[in-house]
């Protein structure tokens, strides 16, 4: 990947540059990273300058280092092996970016000779000891079960390399009566359809963007979500308000290749302006919280688990493959927890 990051200082804050030709893949990765902005004064993206941004973007002072020739070659291969499995270029950069890290830490020592012990030393002596995250750690941890399954000479027990513990964070959820009030803050038939599919369906944003107008089957009220997240198809069902608003969306803007097209007719939709679409729709409404389009996925699933829908049924709408991605909306669904008396209520 053709890129070059260097430590800036912009609006008198300590920043992360990174500079690029146009890539999707690479615009994807940084869009996904804590704090990512695109600077139009600048015209640059850039990140807060934090130890573990300089360790991604081969900013600390052993990152210059290169892994062993043997490393190169390794990394090389992990890459075509990713992509004979079809993996997304965005994750394979990911993948071979921290394993580049790990081989560096282990320049001098043969691939064939690294170990269990030598997989905790590395957490040990670089991933802790530079304050790095656990998602970060994690990411390195997928990085090297993956590669190691595809050698054949290793000392590695793959199934002994234990992961960080992560932090459970619940998902942020609105209350019907906020949701409510976003979907109708625009008057423009557009942003106001939008943001009211996302939460309707329980759409991610890509998957918004990536609709076409053949994907809704007004016959079966259902919406066809082609190679979703793990490259999956599913279907989701469409409300017949929904529906009502597609005709009238349709009728007046009548989109070519895309369902959601920019200004310029048969292009897609921009993440950056459908992400602008909802901070517009905050400030008329006064929603003061950090509310992003994916809370409304979030509340979708609450809101659903409220009204009585079945866990099986809201995993099956959303396309998680485990249950427990699913279950982590139940302890944010208050209809349980509302109708507990407090024992301050006897006093």
């Amino acid at each position: 990947m053709n890129w070059n990051a260097k430590r800036i200082t912009h609006k008198k804050e300590p920043r992360i540059a990174v500079y690029f030709e146009k890539n999707t893949d690479l615009i994807a990765r940084i869009k996904k990273l804590q704090g990512a902005i695109w600077s139009q004064s600048l015209c640059v993206w850039h990140l807060p300058d934090t130890e573990e941004n300089r360790e991604r973007f081969n900013l600390t002072p052993h990152s210059h280092s290169l892994p062993s020739p043997e490393g190169i070659a390794q990394i090389e291969k992990f890459k075509q092996w990713m992509r004979s499995k079809r993996y997304s270029e965005s994750t394979i950069t990911t993948y071979s970016e921290a394993l580049k890290s790990f081989l560096v830490f282990y320049r001098e020592k043969p691939v064939a000779d690294i170990s269990n012990e030598d997989v905790i030393v590395y957490n040990n002596e670089h991933i802790l000891k530079n304050k790095l995250s656990a998602s970060y750690q994690n990411q390195i941890t997928n990085s090297i079960k993956l590669y190691f399954k595809t050698i054949k000479e290793t000392k590695i027990d793959i199934d002994k390399i234990h992961r960080p513990k992560r932090s459970k964070n619940l998902p942020n959820v609105l209350s019907k009566e906020e949701v409510k009030l976003i979907l109708n803050a625009h008057s423009n038939i557009k942003h106001k359809m939008m943001l009211s599919m996302i939460y309707s369906c329980g759409l991610r944003r890509s998957e918004l963007l990536n609709l076409k107008p053949v994907h809704i089957d007004s016959k079966r009220n259902i919406v066809l979500l082609k190679n979703a997240k793990g490259k999956k198809d599913r279907i989701a069902p469409l409300s017949p308000k929904i529906l009502d608003m597609l005709r009238i969306y349709y009728k007046d803007n009548k989109p070519t290749v895309w369902l959601f097209e920019g200004q310029i007719k048969g292009e897609q939709y921009s993440e950056k302006s459908l992400q602008s679409v909802l901070k517009q729709a905050l400030k008329k409404v006064n929603i003061t919280k950090p509310v992003t389009l994916h809370w409304l996925r979030h509340s979708y699933a609450t809101h659903l688990l409220e009204s009585g829908t079945d866990l099986r049924y809201i995993q099956e709408l959303l396309g998680h493959s485990s249950s427990k991605t699913t279950e982590i909306y139940t302890h944010v669904s208050t209809k349980s927890i509302q109708q507990i008396k407090s024992p301050f209520d006897d006093l």
